[in-house]
């Protein structure tokens, strides 16, 4: 039995509706502290959606979300759930598939300026802090370059690093390499696997990219039409899948 304890991410009866439609249709899923968890299915199949509800930038439609013993249902966003929020997201570092950097600053200021805002520290200690990261992402010699004169795959890196920079205690990643070139994908995918192997961090993360799953992720979960259809550890559920759905799926992209 997971001693609770050891879970950094609680999700129970997740559901999520835009309108009529039911993306996500009765989610249950833990994530212990330390462990790697893939997400993948088809395009539409809720994946995304899901790790958007676990820092709150969509709304639950029903169920609850619980990240660090911060627990918060869905539904209508009062004030004292707006705080709660605010805290929850404290603990949640989050990398989207577009980079989200702001042009008119620095590197290393775009890296600083969640710490900044949220006063964690003073400006001296954000700041080796921040250099400190980008080193871990190795972009040190980059940190006074605006990002418009980085490559995509860099861009992506100081992404990563500015999500790193509130010391989150999970990180979630949504097809963090799906708007990167092929050639610029590895360099974003050795980043993400170094956390970890020698950070050991915390990570749910959404892609295709079945070679990295197979090497990093402690477990998988296949999502179609909105629920969990198989999961299980890499060894298992790339090699014999259970369900018709998910060997589709894996044949189709291996």
């Amino acid at each position: 039995m997971t001693d609770s304890r050891d879970v950094v991410v609680r999700i129970d009866g997740l559901h999520k509706s835009f309108g009529p439609l039911e993306v996500v249709r009765g989610v249950d899923m833990e994530v212990r502290r330390g462990e790697v968890v893939v997400i993948f299915g088809r395009s539409g199949s809720g994946k995304s959606t899901v790790l958007r509800c676990v820092n709150f930038i969509e709304d639950p439609t029903q169920g609850t979300i619980e990240v660090a013993g911060i627990r918060l249902g869905g539904g209508h966003r009062t004030r004292r759930k707006k705080a709660a929020i605010r805290q929850l997201r404290l603990h949640v570092g989050m990398v989207f598939q577009q980079f989200n950097l702001f042009p008119n600053m620095t590197v290393l200021d775009n890296v600083m300026v969640a710490p900044r805002l949220a006063k964690r520290g003073s400006d001296d200690e954000i700041r080796a802090h921040a250099l400190e990261l980008l080193d871990q992402v190795g972009l040190n010699d980059k940190a006074g370059e605006h990002p418009i004169r980085l490559s995509g795959g860099q861009q992506q890196r100081v992404a990563i690093a500015r999500a790193l920079a509130m010391k989150p205690d999970v990180m979630l990643f949504d097809e963090p390499t799906s708007s990167l070139d092929p050639e610029l994908t590895g360099e974003v995918l050795a980043v993400m696997k170094a956390l970890s192997t020698e950070m050991g961090m915390t990570m749910m993360v959404v892609t295709h990219e079945m070679g990295f799953a197979r090497e990093v992720a402690d477990r998988m979960a296949f999502f179609h039409e909105g629920r969990i259809l198989e999961e299980g550890p890499p060894s298992d559920l790339v090699a014999n899948p259970q369900n018709p759905e998910t060997k589709s799926f894996l044949d189709a992209v291996l």
